[in-house]
């Protein structure tokens, strides 16, 4: 199985990027592909190299935590390779895990693909299993919640989770903090809870280009 692959990333899609990686394209799956914009040269991307009866598929991350806790996800009931990667494409590991350690259900049922139902078996899932050494793969403590959740006006806002995520990338594209909140003020009375990181980006894309 595939642990990782290095090499530069040659293509970028709205789901995936191809990687070079001794003149084989690879296609890799992952939860925000603009994140590689501008990362020149080769980068390292951990995989999950997943295999069904009728498909083989790559799912990368940029951090040994993210593929960990894609891993983990795939053990809950419900949860399979998309679902797992809406996740982590709307929040970032330690947003995830602190609230499935906080058994903050509000805040899990604002992922895509998670219902009450969904979010209660993470919880009865995870919560004992994401804590941990690296040797059962349990990257995370207690105090390693960097990222932490999101306050509160973004948390209960309609897509503020995924607009996190995209205006990270948008500032990758190297537009300013004024700008991107600029972008923000012209469409966020009309973003849903639906939202996905990608129909956000191309929104405020709009916005920017108006000027």
């Amino acid at each position: 199985m595939i642990d990782f692959l290095r090499g530069p990333v040659v293509h970028i899609e709205a789901e995936y990027v191809v990687m070079d990686v001794r003149d084989v394209g690879y296609r890799v799956f992952t939860p925000n592909p603009y994140e590689f914009v501008g990362k020149d040269g080769v980068v390292t991307v951990f995989i999950h190299h997943h295999v069904r009866e009728d498909a083989i598929h790559l799912f990368g991350f940029l951090s040994r935590e993210q593929q960990v806790l894609f891993r983990k996800l795939l053990d809950v009931s419900g949860i399979g390779p998309r679902v797992a990667l809406g996740i982590l494409s709307a929040g970032k590991p330690g947003s995830v895990i602190a609230a499935i350690q906080q058994e903050n259900i509000g805040f899990l049922t604002k992922l895509p693909g998670i219902g009450k139902k969904t979010a209660q078996r993470m919880i009865l899932d995870l919560k004992d299993k994401l804590l941990g050494d690296a040797g059962d793969g349990g990257l995370f403590s207690a105090a390693g919640f960097a990222d932490g959740l999101p306050d509160e006006a973004n948390q209960n806002a309609p897509g503020g989770i995924a607009w996190q995520e995209a205006r990270d990338a948008l500032a990758a594209l190297g537009y300013t903090s004024a700008e991107l909140d600029k972008a923000w003020t012209g469409l966020q009375d009309s973003v849903t809870q639906d939202e996905t990181v990608d129909s956000l980006m191309k929104r405020a894309l709009q916005q920017l280009f108006k000027g």
